[in-house]
């Protein structure tokens, strides 16, 4: 518990460099060169990255889309992670999409079994996803908090590994669960549900656990984050749900 209160443990802070207010901010936010992607429930909308001038909207309420979690923009398409949460037994998939018209492009079903998928990322070649479970009345399958993990697939979504999280952040995930994650250089950035930080994680060496390197402040609210590549410095686009905001924020 002393790397709770360790100095060095905070070291590093994210400061708000913009903020956009849209209606549609409430589960998640994916970026590119030029633009963001505001990701709801069941909707899609496009903004231009300086302004936040929506340009165009996908809707698949109506195709039974109900929880898409977050979104990662990987040569020029849009991969979200989509799950039939709070219903159970939990499902998933990876629903993508043409990142220019936003259009549907195709889909890998997880089906049933793992969790509920909250993000996806690609790193070296493989598939990341964060697979959620909940304690208390959100718990499903008998699974609580605990159950949560990180499943790392090949490029045809074989399975590969899969690690666990510290007890250190299950404590700040509970009663939900990881929300949000993405790879920044050879550590992954991970969030929860209410909290204003982000945890770094390193993969273990030996075992199953992952390795907690410190926690960040940022001025943004769980939920479903992303890492903006297209600048050298660190900086990240998250959502403050509550006030349906996409949040910029850049590290110290």
């Amino acid at each position: 518990m002393f790397l709770l209160f360790n100095h060095s443990f905070y070291s590093q802070t994210f400061e708000e460099v913009q903020r956009f207010k849209l209606k549609a901010a409430r589960q998640a936010v994916a970026v590119d060169d030029e633009f963001f992607y505001v990701i709801n429930n069941s909707s899609i909308t496009k903004h231009d990255k300086q302004t936040g001038q929506e340009l165009h909207r996908w809707d698949g309420e109506d195709l039974g889309v109900s929880h898409l979690n977050s979104g990662i923009v990987i040569d020029g398409l849009l991969y979200c992670a989509n799950s039939n949460y709070p219903e159970s037994p939990m499902a998933g998939s990876i629903e993508i999409f043409d990142a220019k018209t936003l259009q549907h492009h195709s889909n890998h079903s997880f089906g049933i079994g793992i969790g509920s998928p909250t993000w996806v990322d690609q790193k070296d070649g493989f598939w990341y996803v964060g697979f959620a479970h909940y304690s208390g009345d959100k718990s499903s399958e008998n699974k609580d908090t605990r159950w949560s993990q990180i499943v790392k697939f090949d490029k045809q979504w074989r399975r590969v590994e899969a690690y666990i999280f510290p007890k250190s952040i299950l404590e700040k995930f509970m009663p939900m669960s990881n929300s949000g994650g993405a790879w920044v250089d050879d550590k992954l950035y991970v969030t929860g549900h209410d909290n204003f930080e982000v945890y770094v994680l390193k993969l273990p060496q030996i075992g199953f656990t992952m390795h907690h390197v410190r926690t960040l402040n940022v001025p943004f609210f769980g939920q479903g984050f992303t890492k903006d590549s297209s600048t050298s410095q660190t900086t990240l686009f998250g959502i403050i749900k509550k006030a349906n905001e996409v949040v910029v924020a850049r590290m110290k």
